[in-house]
């Protein structure tokens, strides 16, 4: 368990892509995180995108970037959500700028762009998102399945899941 003691917050909201927050949550797990499941509030349930239950055990208003190793930001619909509240956004500021490892899968760089810590990175996203993560200041790669540029690490779609994993880990690692 070579992260044993580090804390991994995955944003949970309604319509996420059910694997991109259930697979890191599992996955972070095993490598013996503690795992914060950040909604709305701490009793938020929901459904994810394909039905799968999404339940947080942390409030937005009950953390902050200093009570985290790691932030992930799942895709689906959810990011929509999220960039529409000052304080998901200020989380995700918050937590790129102390220098800790941010993940965004599919949709997730939408928060990125709202948060306003796209500038001068380079990302990937789900295609339909390209334009919002270049007219941010970022340089879209195409055709990576795991992006990693200082902190931030982007991946495309769902199938980019194990990719995206072993680079946020990796990073915590160091």
């Amino acid at each position: 368990m070579a992260l044993s003691g580090k804390v991994v917050g995955i944003l949970a909201e309604y319509n996420v892509e059910d694997l991109e927050f259930h697979y890191p949550a599992l996955r972070f797990k095993e490598e013996g995180c503690e795992v914060k499941l950040i909604g709305p509030s701490k009793d938020f349930k929901a459904k994810g995108k394909h039905g799968l239950p999404v339940k947080a055990n942390t409030g937005i208003g009950e953390i902050e970037a200093k009570d985290l190793d790691c932030l992930i930001i799942p895709g689906g619909f959810a990011p929509d959500y999220w960039r529409r509240h000052d304080s998901f956004k200020t989380l995700v500021r918050e937590v790129c700028e102390q220098g800790k490892p941010v993940g965004a899968i599919c949709h997730g760089p939408w928060l990125l762009v709202s948060a306003n810590v796209c500038a001068g990175k380079r990302m990937t996203c789900f295609h339909s998102i390209k334009d919002d993560i270049q007219n941010a200041g970022a340089e879209y790669v195409e055709g990576q399945e795991a992006v990693v540029d200082g902190n931030i690490v982007t991946s495309r779609t769902p199938d980019d899941l194990p990719a995206f994993c072993i680079a946020l880990i990796s990073l915590m690692s160091k």
